[in-house]
């Protein structure tokens, strides 16, 4: 098998479609966040589902960055940074999520809900250690670093604009939560889900560029031209 860079692009265009699948497909009944102790089987279930999510949307949006990075220019390149920092630091709190706060339920509960919430936005009670500064690092890698990523995206106009106007805006939106009652948590994750899967498709249909020559044609290219036969000087 020989591995090539329209392959590595199609891998990488299929990991975002599937990451975007599994973000709708965790909201779908989603217990609340103060449930955490009472239904531990499904948190860790959708961790680990989350966690591979993560880690999809991070070849995704990687092979996304390479397909275009000339076009991208510095913004595609910040943009790229910072939203991979985010799906980065999201990874390790889903890790954290599925391994460590289940065995803590029994004898640190108080510990275990301050940490819920804080992956929530809310105010701990208590103190959690660098955890605050890990859930701080997903939210400003995923909101800021989604909108220039997403403008980046648009400006260079390979990949599906609406799809990248949509990545921009879901992402700034859960900005929102904040002030939004918990309601709104799951259905705002939809159009981000729904704009991975578009710019999916978008890049397994656009996984070269349209005027790189074919090796046919570079073949031909390279022919040499006879050269004119000049007349014997006499």
């Amino acid at each position: 098998m020989t591995v090539t860079v329209t392959s590595l692009t199609k891998a990488a265009a299929a990991a975002t479609a599937v990451a975007g699948a599994i973000f709708i497909a965790v909201q779908i009944g989603h217990p609340s966040t103060g449930s955490f102790t009472t239904e531990t089987t499904q948190w860790v279930a959708r961790s680990y589902a989350k966690s591979g999510m993560a880690a999809l949307a991070l070849v995704g949006i990687t092979g996304m960055y390479l397909r275009q990075y000339r076009k991208a220019g510095l913004l595609g390149l910040v943009g790229y940074l910072m939203f991979a920092a985010g799906y980065l630091a999201m990874l390790s709190v889903e890790v954290i999520a599925a391994t460590v706060l289940p065995n803590l339920v029994d004898s640190e509960p108080g510990f275990v809900n301050d940490v819920v919430g804080a992956a929530a936005g809310a105010t701990p009670n208590g103190d959690i250690g660098g955890l605050q500064t890990l859930f701080n690092v997903v939210g400003a890698g995923y909101i800021l670093g989604g909108l220039l990523f997403g403008i980046a995206l648009f400006r260079a106009g390979i990949l599906a604009r609406w799809a990248a106007a949509l990545l921009a805006v879901s992402t700034v939106a859960t900005a929102a939560l904040a002030v939004l009652p918990e309601s709104f948590n799951r259905p705002l994750a939809v159009p981000e889900g729904i704009a991975l899967i578009a710019l999916g498709i978008s890049l397994w249909r656009n996984p070269r560029d349209s005027h790189q020559p074919t090796p046919a044609t570079s073949s031909a290219n390279a022919m040499p031209v006879s050269p004119v036969e000049q007349p014997a000087v006499r």
